[in-house]
């Protein structure tokens, strides 16, 4: 068994660590490469020329068939990071090869980002510090607990089930926008299903969880943000591209409400652009995912699936070709 990792040497340095690869190794070859950057189409087909799996991550480009001609006996690709679209070609279904991802590994880091954001605005600490900071001290009048409030999640993928089940531990009424999801499977999450426009008039911090899709594209428009509630909070963790921006920025100009932007369309925004200087956004730069010691998770989900596929297992992060139009 020859399992090929299909990084250059920083990039699988940052997500597989010592253990990671004893693991792996414990289920046949793993041929580590000196690969400087991203490998090109020549890299990766001498990478997994004779490999039964092989694993991606970022800056692997297309799995095409060329590169796929040299491991003939390929039967498995582990992603270890989110979006498959830029390494999956038609030729890899073609050929029965399975796929899996690591995106229910970096949908628990988004929703924990989220949650902190949800807490931290709902608490205005991002207000209170700047004031104390400058010499004030707030009476801390605007606070609010998470407590007896109306969270509104936009999507139950796995950055936003994940949320749901965090909030779950808060006394909070959670409601749900997921054309994908019925209502007794809302409330077996722990939501109530509703509509997008009843969604945002009610709830108190809107989350967002969506895929950048063309269904989702400024989905977040002028009319929708206009029926948020004065005071509400909006996260988005997601995609900047779900956002009308300039519609957004108008509405946040007039003080109404509070927003989280960890993900911005284009990313980074431009070094005037108003989310970087109104005083009711948080702007980060794209944190929310596995960064650093976060990356691991991604690393021990694809070690994880790859025991599972040689113990006969189901593979907790399996992409199917008839599932790429609905996910990120």
């Amino acid at each position: 068994m020859k399992i090929a990792l299909l990084q250059g040497k920083e990039q699988r340095e940052k997500v597989f660590k010592q253990q990671h690869i004893d693991r792996l190794r414990k289920l046949g070859d793993v041929a580590l490469n000196d690969i400087v950057g991203d490998p090109s189409e020549d890299q990766l087909e001498a990478l997994i020329r004779g490999a039964d799996i092989a694993i991606t991550s970022w800056g692997c480009g297309p799995l095409t068939a060329r590169v796929l001609d040299a491991a003939p006996n390929l039967r498995l690709v582990l992603h270890a990071a989110g979006t498959v679209k830029l390494i999956v070609t038609q030729e890899l279904w073609d050929r029965g090869i399975r796929v899996s991802n690591a995106t229910a590994a970096l949908g628990k880091g988004v929703a924990e980002t989220a949650l902190g954001f949800t807490i931290v605005s709902l608490k205005d600490m991002w207000r209170l510090v700047r004031e104390t900071r400058e010499g004030g001290w707030g009476d801390g009048a605007s606070v609010r607990e998470v407590y007896n409030v109306t969270i509104g999640v936009v999507g139950a993928g796995k950055a936003g089930s994940h949320y749901i089940k965090l909030l779950r531990q808060f006394d909070v009424d959670i409601v749900l926008y997921d054309p994908f999801v019925g209502e007794a499977q809302a409330k077996e999450m722990g939501a109530r299903k509703a509509g997008l426009e009843e969604l945002l008039a009610q709830s108190d911090v809107v989350s967002i969880h969506l895929p950048s899709l063309p269904e989702t594209y400024h989905m977040f428009n002028r009319e929708r943000l206009a029926l948020m509630k004065d005071d509400c909070v909006i996260i988005n963790t997601a995609r900047g591209s779900v956002i009308d921006e300039d519609a957004l920025a108008e509405e946040l100009r007039k003080g109404r409400f509070f927003a989280c932007l960890d993900v911005t369309d284009p990313e980074p925004p431009l070094a005037d652009h108003p989310f970087r200087g109104l005083p009711n956004v948080v702007l980060t730069p794209h944190i929310a995912g596995a960064v650093n010691n976060g990356l691991q998770r991604l690393a021990q989900a694809v070690v994880l699936d790859a025991e599972a596929f040689m113990d006969g297992e189901p593979l907790g992060g399996e992409v199917r070709a008839d599932q790429l139009h609905l996910l990120a």
